[in-house]
């Protein structure tokens, strides 16, 4: 099977948000209760392309799944740290998608000169039907180490779920660090495949 990445556009936005409506309506993987309208799930794709890049992921023309880079916190000093995203489509799990969204992610957020990453993620006391370990134990295998917890803090389904924070380092730290670059100021110079 081969994967190509690409940059997401808004026209995009109704595939995606079928991705993304599977998750909020069944799993707790997302806390957000309500799927987001048409309108909204497009400007979200266009305000994260402003400085992040949102990718896809496609085989055979048909998005399969996707991922985004944000603001880890709005503040300056936090400029060189970025939160990430990833949602493949039901039942395409475990076919290297998102390793692949995840490795071209981490591609472009080095080139703009991005230090650390961070994973929010939904975590069950005990595994149920709307949310397993599984997010934890993929990260973990990309290489991110668990930094923090925040114990039932999210209740959705009538049960109460925690949320961990997972990191990853890519980038050197300097004292004199280099400004982050805007994705748009680099996606012209991407080899995405």
């Amino acid at each position: 099977m081969e994967i190509r990445i690409e940059i997401a556009t808004p026209a995009d936005a109704a595939v995606l948000l079928n991705i993304y409506a599977h998750y909020v309506n069944h799993t707790a993987i997302t806390f957000e209760y309500d799927v987001p309208s048409l309108e909204e799930f497009a400007q979200r794709i266009i305000n994260t392309l402003e400085k992040y890049p949102y990718l896809v992921a496609k085989c055979g023309g048909e998005i399969l799944g996707y991922a985004y880079a944000g603001a880890f916190h709005p503040r300056a000093a936090y400029g060189w740290a970025a939160e990430l995203a990833i949602y493949v489509k039901n039942g395409c799990q475990k076919m290297g998608i998102g390793k692949c969204l995840y490795a071209a992610l981490e591609e472009i957020l080095e080139a703009q000169g991005i230090l650390n990453l961070y994973a929010c993620i939904a975590y069950p006391e005990a595994e149920d039907e709307y949310l397993t370990k599984n997010s934890v134990e993929y990260h973990r295998h990309l290489g991110y180490r668990l930094v923090g917890q925040f114990r039932q803090c999210g209740y959705k389904f009538g049960k109460w779920y925690h949320m961990v924070w997972m990191e990853k380092i890519i980038g050197e730290h300097l004292e004199n660090q280099p400004p982050v670059r805007p994705f748009p100021e680099i996606k012209d110079s991407l080899a995405l495949n």
